[in-house]
């Protein structure tokens, strides 16, 4: 497995496997602390290979760097099928996060787990306004 994309944005969408994502972000500013981000959304995308064809749990997951959870992880199952004579296809997941309440201004991290094991990670900065 291939994470292509792994993000935050301010809109995504999967239609019929196109995905549409709009305002890529990795910082958010804020005035005070602690602070809502109103809505966002974790979105992912996945390349498997032919040998990776079947069921399969993604987990998504926001903390801080003392590993604290920003919210619960979020565990999507997906499965991998591939179109005929095809040696690779894609996943997609769009997680809606509504009012993410963050705690203390610092670097946090996005992080991606397949079946239990640790794939992936984009960082996510949280900054004071001036």
């Amino acid at each position: 497995m291939k994470i292509e994309l792994l993000t935050l944005s301010d809109f995504a969408a999967d239609y019929g496997g196109k995905l549409s994502v709009v305002g890529i972000f990795d910082t958010i500013f804020a005035r005070q602390m602690p602070a809502v981000h109103p809505h966002c959304c974790l979105t992912v995308k996945l390349r498997f290979d032919k040998s990776e064809v079947g069921q399969k749990r993604v987990r998504l997951s926001i903390a801080d760097d003392d590993g604290k959870l920003v919210f619960p992880a979020m565990e999507v199952p997906v499965n991998v099928v591939m179109p005929p004579d095809a040696q690779s296809n894609t996943i997609q997941v769009v997680a809606n996060i509504a009012s993410m309440k963050i705690e203390s201004y610092g670097e946090y991290s996005i992080d991606l787990a397949l079946d239990g094991d640790h794939h992936g990670t984009t960082p996510l900065f949280v900054r004071q306004a001036k």
